[in-house]
């Protein structure tokens, strides 16, 4: 409403804005870019680097733009030579404390630190002096944090804390010994980190970055007596081009697979091969727990984050948790037997590599829980930006790439597992299955638009066979707090529950392409890559995963039958409460 509005002067534009918003904010709107730097919208907005810093006419000194309301009648600057200065010394201060290494360093290129560096012409160090010394945590198989690197934006602990509402990391010491640590300064894999890496998206240097083990890989593409196998998550393949230049959410599976195989790579799968698997055995399993009565609500078990998570906070409600494997693990304990043994493989041979938006897939890869007959399911698993590393070290040309598909036998998938990668996918995959075994028919109706969206909690009741069946789907484990205690207190009556750990799920995950602050604030990324996948979805000619024919042949010539002997042996595993803490 016009009553709503107020009019300010930014650099000498009139604009029209909203009461109560920041003068960032209302720059925004102007189209007049302001700096930022531990500025995170909706999560770290506490004015602390000064970047943001502006001058408003009447008031003294600078005013930070990030938490100052625009108040009516006010003329704003934000580039006067005062301002530039300032946030030159600002830029100096913050480098004298940081390593110069950058050529090398894993952000290179895409380091908001260093690209204010370029803009404000830093290049020499006018404030040198002593710099604190730290050692490198890289005990977790996901993460490494390199504090050395750390700028003190805190825009980390904010995510972990109020995002994700773990708190795994805060601040520690003060002046010039304040750092961000860890609950007795050890490891991140000795506390009550999930894995999930939206540290590392939240991150604008190198002091937070996943764990490379795409080195291991190469090594592996040269050994003429390792048989290499990719699989790569729904996920990837609508983000991946954002590593190239590419808009947010460009399908690019079939430049994707063209790269990959040029990698080197025996096979390249799609992991949505798996996911069609996990969504038969999942579905079958809540049928006969709805049947049963037992063990209800059923939660799902594909986001390694999430099941961490529950091991260590609510170890009670494990019986809860669906028995299947995450897809990238089914699919690999079945390249390791029915592939091997119909390619006459010896599966000590084969060697898969999961390419995952998910710096928490790599902690699951090494669980012991998922070995079959003494053999990981997965053998390593590379993120997004992994891939991208990868592909540009060859010097592929990847945006020039033609399509190619996926090889058989296993690389055929529905558009149900391509759904997979976003927050409610995967319950609208099960209830597909689920619907149509429950009523004996083929039916129709397969959107479940009740459970998509941007919000973090989304219940519906369904009707399915004419009973009532309550359903919840959420992202972000401070979500998943919320319902789990619903479920531990009783108050709530849900027969189905779909959790993952990142914001958004898959789409959102911590191994995928890191953007900017700038870009976080202005572009809804989820919906573009999520988007991306439903569009998938739409155009697949099969849309039920248990329609699809390489599952239905391969339960015909080697599982037998979803949920029987041999599918739960391979498919199915089991989890345990996990200590928070180590000594």
């Amino acid at each position: 409403m016009e009553d709503d509005l107020i009019t300010i002067t930014i650099d000498n534009q009139k604009v029209k804005v909203k009461k109560g918003i920041t003068i960032l904010q209302a720059a925004q709107q102007a189209q007049i870019d302001i700096p930022t730097l531990c500025f995170l919208k909706d999560i770290n907005e506490v004015g602390d680097c000064r970047m943001c810093i502006v001058e408003v006419e009447g008031k003294r000194g600078f005013a930070t733009s990030c938490i100052q309301k625009v108040e009516d009648g006010m003329v704003v600057h934000t580039q006067t030579p005062d301002i530039i200065e300032a946030r030159r010394v600002v830029l100096d201060l913050i480098l004298s404390n940081h390593p110069k290494d950058c050529l090398t360093c894993i952000r290179s290129g895409n380091c908001e630190l260093q690209s204010l560096a370029i803009k404000y012409n830093v290049r020499g160090i006018e404030f040198s002096g002593e710099m604190i010394k730290h050692e490198i945590d890289d005990k977790s198989p996901s993460i490494v944090r390199d504090f050395s690197k750390c700028i003190l934006c805190r825009r980390c602990i904010a995510t972990c804390k109020n995002v994700q509402n773990i708190g795994a990391i805060d601040s520690i010491n003060r002046g010039f010994e304040s750092c961000v640590s860890t609950v007795g300064n050890k490891s991140l894999n000795d506390v009550n980190c999930t894995n999930c890496g939206q540290c590392i998206q939240s991150c604008p240097t190198g002091a937070l970055h996943e764990k490379e083990t795409y080195d291991e890989v190469l090594l592996k593409l040269k050994d003429p007596d390792t048989y290499v196998i990719a699989q790569t998550a729904p996920a990837v393949r609508v983000a991946l081009g954002e590593e190239f230049g590419m808009d947010i959410g460009t399908n690019v599976t079939g430049k994707m697979i063209t790269a990959i195989k040029r990698l080197g790579f025996d096979k390249v799968f799609d992991t949505n091969t798996g996911a069609d698997f996990t969504i038969v055995e999942e579905s079958n399993e809540f049928i006969e727990r709805l049947k049963s009565n037992e063990n209800l609500p059923m939660i799902t078990s594909c986001s390694p984050g999430w099941i961490k998570y529950i091991e260590m906070n609510y170890p009670e409600l494990l019986p809860h948790l669906s028995t299947c494997k995450s897809p990238h693990q089914m699919f690999g304990a079945l390249i390791k037997t029915y592939f091997a043994k119909k390619e006459g493989i010896d599966p000590k041979n084969i060697y898969v590599v999961s390419i995952m938006p998910c710096v928490a897939k790599k902690f699951e890869a090494k669980r012991n829980e998922m070995k079959n007959n003494g053999l990981y399911d997965v053998d390593n698993v590379i993120t997004t930006r992994e891939l991208a590393r990868m592909i540009k070290q060859a010097n592929i040309k990847f945006e020039k790439l033609p399509d190619s598909i996926f090889d058989n036998p296993m690389g055929e998938a529905t558009g149900a597992a391509a759904i997979f990668g976003t927050t409610g996918g995967v319950m609208e995959a099960a209830l597909r299955t689920a619907q149509d075994i429950l009523t004996g028919k083929d039916l129709e109706k397969i959107n479940f638009e009740q459970i998509r969206g941007e919000k973090g909690i989304k219940r519906a009741t369904i009707n399915i066979d004419k009973k009532d069946i309550n359903i919840v789907a959420t992202s972000g484990l401070a979500n998943a707090k919320t319902i789990l205690e619903e479920i531990k207190s009783g108050k709530a009556d849900y027969q189905f529950v779909e959790i993952m750990a990142c914001p958004g799920g898959c789409v959102m995950g911590g191994g995928q392409p890191i953007k900017n602050s700038k870009i976080r604030s202005e572009v809804d990324i989820r919906k573009l890559r999520a988007d991306c996948l439903y569009s998938i979805d739409e155009k697949s000619t099969i849309r039920k995963s248990h329609e699809n024919p390489i599952l239905k042949k391969i339960y015909e010539e080697y599982l037998e039958e979803p949920g029987g002997y041999r599918s739960h042996k391979l498919l199915h595993t089991y989890y345990q409460e996990r200590e928070k803490y180590k000594m």
